[in-house]
């Protein structure tokens, strides 16, 4: 974790801190696997964002998010692909028909707040982290906080009450099936994008994101994330902060309010 720590401690050197956050796609029901990764988070006391898919998940797992440090997003609505041909994986856009696709999460919210009450965060995470612009105009009206992709954003979201916040470090690769990324090349990149906010060079307001998918892990995976964990948590510059908290930076657009 050298190349890390080295940019941490220059975080540190400046008298600066490293807000940092952490997602995990995919949740629908509890496994062995979601089990050892809620514990990663309650074992270090670090809040974790899960994302769920409404329209697959079961009753069963409102018991196993019980943790106060988790906290749950939506994750589209049924993780179908509505791409055209050959086109991108996408979900939030295609050729479906705009007032059923947003119907259709609107269901999904309803029904994640019903389960999951307050523990639920109003913030939408697409499938493939991938969403047609005159979806994400559409989200602040159906009351929404934010939305969450992946890779820096290209500037602070300009709408009250509406927050985008991404992430930045997926742990797997996925050409050709998921699999880990690699020790080596994820702490340089996370290095490379940690100095990237540092130096100005992306959005230095935006908390640094991590990615998992507990589903897809290996072995490798599972003891890289706790590594990972365990090296930012103890360093000094680094806070992690929950959705929660996150997505409330502004007020709550009202359902039906007028659209940017």
């Amino acid at each position: 974790m050298g190349e890390l720590i080295d940019e941490l401690d220059r975080w540190a050197d400046e008298g600066r801190r490293l807000e940092a956050w952490w997602r995990d796609d995919d949740a629908v029901r509890p496994s062995p696997a979601l089990g050892r990764l809620t514990q990663a988070a309650s074992s270090r006391g670090l809040p974790l964002a899960l994302a769920v898919i409404p329209a697959a998940m079961i009753p069963e797992l409102a018991g196993a998010l019980a943790d106060p440090c988790l906290t749950v997003l939506q994750h589209g609505f049924a993780h179908r692909n509505h791409a055209v041909c050959g086109a991108r994986a996408v979900e939030c856009g295609g050729v479906r028909q705009r007032d059923a696709l947003l119907g259709d999460l609107a269901a999904g919210r309803d029904r994640l707040e019903a389960m999951f009450g307050a523990r639920f965060v109003p913030a939408l995470v697409p499938p493939w982290n991938r969403i047609e612009p005159d979806v994400v105009r559409a989200l602040p009206g159906l009351a929404y906080r934010g939305v969450s992709l992946f890779g820096s954003r290209p500037s602070p979201p300009q709408a009250a009450g509406f927050a985008e916040i991404n992430t930045h470090l997926d742990l797997l690769t996925w050409k050709g099936g998921a699999r880990f990324a690699g020790r080596d090349k994820l702490i340089r990149l996370a290095a490379e994008r940690i100095a990237d906010r540092r130096l100005g060079r992306t959005d230095p307001q935006e908390p640094f994101g991590l990615l998992t998918h507990h589903l897809d892990h290996d072995g490798q995976t599972w003891d890289f994330l706790g590594e990972l964990l365990d090296t930012l948590a103890a360093h000094g510059s680094v806070r992690f902060r929950g959705a929660a908290s996150l997505f409330a930076a502004a007020p709550a657009p009202e359902a039906g309010s007028p659209r940017p």
